[in-house]
């Protein structure tokens, strides 16, 4: 699948709470998500913040080796295309966690 998503201001993005992006530029943002979709690395921290870790399903922590993001940055808003075979339901949690409410699905298509 290919999801639209954008990030109306990226300023805002430091208020996503403890796993929030640490990068504000287009690259920056799209290189952490590809990280947080293709590695369980961003599951595994959030996993540890929980007062039961092993009471997580263990499905939360899917990954997508191939997942792949593209991102492009006009003035403060970044663009990104995400094409993953992971679904929506994880990558909007992967979302919520490094943005919080500051991101936005515009599209999804089928590859």
């Amino acid at each position: 699948m290919r999801y639209y998503i954008s990030f109306p201001d990226t300023a805002l993005l430091a208020d996503a709470g403890p796993f929030a992006f640490r990068s504000r530029g287009a690259e920056g943002l799209a290189d952490e998500l590809r990280h947080a979709l293709r590695t369980d690395a961003l599951f595994e921290r959030w996993r540890a913040t929980q007062d039961d870790p092993d009471a997580v399903d263990p499905a939360l922590g899917a990954t997508d080796p191939q997942a792949d993001v593209d991102a492009g940055q006009r003035d403060l808003q970044v663009e990104m295309v995400v094409r993953t075979r992971l679904p929506g339901a994880l990558l909007r949690e992967r979302l919520r966690l490094l943005a919080g409410a500051h991101w936005r699905l515009n599209d999804v298509k089928s590859d």
